[in-house]
């Protein structure tokens, strides 16, 4: 039996004046609607599901990547970004010396990541921070330690993980107290998204070998207490 068409029609009586409306000719209007429909939530998904990975948190029951940290620790391959903490000048905190310095609160929090790293030992760590105030002021509280200042750690635009490598000495870590941007260009460096760590953070790079560095994660200076190796 031949197909036959089914005409779909809407007839409308509006002030006397009759119209009718084909609606299979809208059909094809509707299914282009559906397709776009559609697409608008495919796209963003599928951006969500390959945009990269944050970088990984250590604390917070993190027990793989703590040992990792832990074993690279004790090899000597790692290097450090420490963020300087509070900043003077973007608080209304009291500050501790100096516009450009840390404030007076944030003393005790440098002086507890501090004994962080000397549980973990510095015996073999080589520590430089950057020339501005703050984090020589850090520095001094964490490490009992300040350099005279690593120019290479405020200006580090397109250059941070290069520089890093150049000091890294086998078999010490290196600790490098210095600014988030520079944290942030590390990130980029290492292909990973940037983000902006907290005052203090420790943002921790493997280095074993040295062609091939690469990101192991993150630990905020509130969270070194949920960091476990058991």
């Amino acid at each position: 039996m031949p197909a036959r068409r089914l005409d779909v029609e809407l007839r409308l009586s509006l002030f006397g004046i009759k119209r009718s409306i084909d609606l299979s000719r809208f059909s094809r209007f509707r299914n282009a609607a559906v397709i776009l429909a559609s697409a608008a939530l495919v796209i963003p998904l599928t951006v969500f599901l390959l945009r990269p990975a944050s970088v990984p948190d250590l604390a917070h029951g993190n027990v793989a990547g703590a040992q990792a940290l832990l074993a690279g620790w004790t090899k000597g391959d790692m290097i450090v970004l420490v963020r300087h903490v509070e900043r003077c000048d973007h608080s209304k905190a009291v500050c501790l010396s100096g516009d450009d310095g840390i404030t007076e609160r944030s003393r005790g929090v440098a002086v507890n990541v501090g004994d962080q790293f000397e549980r973990l030992g510095l015996a073999r760590a080589d520590i430089y921070n950057s020339p501005i105030l703050r984090t020589a002021q850090t520095a001094g509280f964490m490490f009992n330690k300040v350099e005279v200042g690593e120019d290479w750690l405020i200006s580090c635009k397109g250059t941070m993980l290069r520089d890093a490598l150049a000091h890294k000495v086998p078999g010490r870590n290196l600790i490098l107290v210095t600014h988030s941007e520079c944290m942030e260009q590390m990130e980029k460096d290492l292909k990973w998204p940037a983000s902006t760590p907290g005052y203090g953070a420790s943002l921790f790079i493997t280095a074993e070998a040295a062609q091939a560095p690469s990101m192991l994660g993150v630990i905020e200076a509130s969270d070194w207490h949920s960091v476990t190796t058991e």
